[in-house]
């Protein structure tokens, strides 16, 4: 059991065109949530790209990169230097030739873990994943680290309850979640708000397995899509510890008292009753 807490921080950015102004605001933003104290740094999905799959096109080779690459050279100085964990999501290409919506976790000693790829993949109006990015094959990781054990899953991974379930059954005591999701500027959807739901769905998560639930959002507009930002932290009974600005770039951070979640869950029995012979 953890006798001290942890600082978390989710990085909410807009992002542009100019993929290299997008990775200079990542790293000064995560400059800023060093100093804030946070110890674990979560960047949003694709976090260094336009959000490219609104349109079908073959002329996307352009934003991938390569693990390691760019991005994990310039994070594992960052990391090593300000003995922090950065969480990294980007658009890799992999050495069997296929592309995949990816992340990866530097430790604070500027290790390289294990990259996560993307499992459930949309393919809907203005979200052509499908077209981009291949299923990811490494399963769920955990992230056993000096500061907590978590797991990364990413955008669309968060509607999904299941993965939710093995990350927390795995050891996972944070799920972070970067993410690159909005609304369709004109249209009114017509089951309902889509930000509450996206919203509400990770805070069951977190109470359904008594763990801590990062987001990190996009903000601004791009094309088509205005992403809301409203980046949270969610306690593991749901409640929301911090929430970011629907509008604007913002450096959300939150306290995390790791003990928590093993009390919540014996006190409801939510793992000690499950039942999964029925299942």
């Amino acid at each position: 059991m953890y006798k001290k807490s942890i600082k978390i921080a989710a990085i909410q950015a807009k992002v542009s065109e100019n993929m290299s102004v997008n990775l200079k605001n990542s790293v000064a933003k995560v400059k800023q949530a060093a100093k804030k104290g946070a110890k674990i740094i979560c960047l949003a999905e694709l976090y260094r790209t336009i959000y490219f799959p609104q349109k079908i096109s073959k002329n996307f080779e352009k934003y991938a990169e390569t693990i390691p690459g760019e991005s994990t050279e310039v994070f594992f100085k960052l990391a090593k230097e300000l003995k922090v964990i950065i969480i990294v999501p980007l658009f890799e290409k992999a050495k069997d030739g296929c592309y995949y919506n990816s992340v990866v976790v530097i430790n604070e000693t500027g290790k390289l873990l294990e990259t996560y790829r993307k499992i459930h993949i949309p393919h809907d109006p203005l979200f052509y994943e499908k077209s981009y990015f291949k299923p990811g094959n490494t399963g769920y990781k955990i992230y056993k680290t000096k500061y907590a054990i978590f797991a990364v899953l990413i955008c669309y991974d968060q509607w999904f309850p299941e993965a939710a379930r093995a990350a927390a059954l795995a050891g996972a005591e944070i799920i972070f979640y970067p993410t690159a999701i909005g609304n369709i500027v004109g249209y009114e959807a017509p089951e309902g708000d889509w930000h509450d739901a996206w919203e509400t769905i990770q805070r069951a998560h977190a109470i359904a397995n008594s763990i801590y639930v990062v987001a990190a959002n996009r903000v601004g507009i791009e094309d088509k899509l205005n992403f809301w930002g409203q980046s949270f932290i969610s306690g593991p009974f749901g409640k929301v510890l911090k929430r970011a600005s629907s509008t604007k770039e913002e450096i959300i951070t939150a306290n995390l008292n790791l003990a928590k979640n093993k009390m919540i869950r014996e006190s409801w029995g939510f793992f000690r009753n499950r039942r999964p012979d029925t299942y």
